[in-house]
């Protein structure tokens, strides 16, 4: 929600909760190209920039922050997805979509009044991965 401000950065007011199937996720981490070379996966600068250019899926590690705005020490993925990915997603990936614009209205005005006990925020937990490569890849810790 930092990201968006809430809900009130311009064109990012309509806030939606997009469940996906769980092979999907794992296809599009299994496709994910980093969005800059990385010498320590990428043989040379060439060879990353071919797998870019092949990859539907673009892969960065942003900072992430509490709903204060401050930042925190772990990183936030973020997926950029194009071509036959953006396709599958829009058509066969997506489970469920829920408009929870409201709902964060609701929980921007606790951090308006810097309220944050009474957020309502998700339990997370650590995305299993099982394809050790794949966490390679990424770039994941353990």
């Amino acid at each position: 929600m930092y990201r968006s401000g809430w809900g009130t950065k311009p064109g990012q007011d309509v806030i939606l909760a997009i469940r996906l199937r769980r092979s999907a996720f794992d296809s599009i981490l299994s496709q994910a190209v980093h969005s800059s070379y990385k010498p320590e996966l990428y043989d040379t600068q060439e060879a990353w920039q071919a797998a870019v250019q092949c990859s539907d899926v673009r892969l960065q590690w942003d900072p992430d922050h509490s709903p204060t705005g401050e930042k925190l020490t772990r990183r936030a993925i973020q997926l950029g997805l194009r071509g036959e990915a953006i396709a599958h997603y829009a058509k066969d990936w997506i489970i469920e979509i829920e408009d929870i614009s409201e709902f964060v209205a609701e929980q921007r005005e606790h951090v308006l009044v810097r309220n944050y006990e009474a957020l309502l925020t998700p339990c997370e937990h650590v995305y299993p991965l099982e394809n050790p490569q794949i966490s390679h890849h990424l770039q994941l810790s353990t």
